[in-house]
């Protein structure tokens, strides 16, 4: 009997909350194929490419986009979607608010009706899970997917590029339904050790383990990673040619570094950058994940909050 306040209470911190919340809640994965809603394949957009509702967008060197790109695709930058500094701390990309991100996405062409898919140039792939997680923030991820393998994996198929632009369209976007997914510092130290919950580092393993520190000469970051915080690198989650690994090599990985299988995911790397990678995988997966978008850069700064160095300790759930 004593077991069911503590049940009522893990439901409760889970639980989603009405559409006009803003506490942080966890992005719940897709029902019933989680892996099947966040990607497409070549085939499918190939079907689907002169579809009038589709909008593609294309994250990679704005110098190469001009010279190929696929057909109707659109340049997006991380600028466009996001915004530094809203805290006063100097933290380099953050989620802007509603009505800011509202505009840009419109100027991409984005409307009510669009079915957005968001691929890579060459190997991109952070930037491009940044941009799609962004587009589940903003509530529009039931109808957003990644290009599996990026434009590599279009061409390797022996479909064609361009040089030719699209032309510029404002998309008729409605106000956002933010899913406010998106933690903060104070958040995150309240889930260090907590069961049912893994704070999970993308960056590679010589940042985790303190053997490099990240930041600038001007601000450099604190050597290691939170206290307590799994080391999954978010370049260990595609293989050769950029794909997403199948399902049994991810769980394999999430595994191997001590995250449990129906785990709550934190996530967080140096900006907020990479830490999408490692969240979209976990995403296909089926684990429900939160993004510390300060990441390491607000972490650090935060002299008060705990950093180890070395490999990850044993689990105690």
């Amino acid at each position: 009997m004593r077991r069911l306040p503590l049940l009522l209470l893990a439901l409760a911190l889970f639980a989603p909350l009405p559409a006009s919340s803003q506490e942080p809640q966890p992005l719940q994965p897709a029902f019933p194929d989680p892996r099947n809603a966040l990607f497409v394949s070549v085939e499918w957009l190939a079907q689907h490419l002169r579809d009038p509702n589709l909008v593609l967008l294309h994250v990679g060197d704005p110098a190469a986009y001009p010279a190929a790109h696929i057909p109707g695709a659109r340049l997006v930058n991380l600028a466009d979607i996001s915004v530094g500094d809203r805290t006063g701390r100097g933290l380099a990309l953050e989620m802007p608010g509603a009505d800011t991100l509202r505009a840009r996405l419109a100027a991409l062409g984005i409307a009510d009706s669009s079915r957005v898919v968001v691929y890579y140039g060459k190997d991109w792939v952070s930037p491009t899970t940044r941009v799609h997680l962004t587009l589940a923030w903003a509530g529009l991820g039931d109808n957003a997917s990644i290009l599996d393998g990026g434009m590599d994996a279009w061409t390797a198929a022996g479909h064609p590029t361009t040089t030719e632009l699209p032309t510029p369209a404002i998309g008729a976007l409605s106000p956002l339904r933010v899913r406010n997914f998106v933690v903060d510092a104070a958040y995150v130290q309240s889930m260090i050790g907590r069961p049912g919950v893994s704070i999970v580092d993308a960056r590679d393993t010589a940042f985790y383990n303190g053997s490099r520190s990240g930041g600038s000469p001007s601000a450099p970051h604190r050597a290691g990673h939170i206290a307590g915080a799994r080391s999954v690198p978010f370049s260990t989650l595609t293989d050769a040619s950029l794909r997403v690994k199948s399902p049994a090599e991810l769980a394999a990985a999430f595994a191997a570094a001590g995250v449990g299988p129906r785990d709550v995911i934190i996530g967080y790397c140096h900006i907020g950058q990479q830490a999408t990678a490692m969240l979209t995988a976990a995403r296909a997966l089926g684990h429900r994940v939160l993004l510390y978008d300060g990441s390491f850069q607000d972490w650090s700064a935060r002299t008060e909050l705990p950093v180890e160095t070395g490999p990850a300790k044993p689990r105690h759930d």
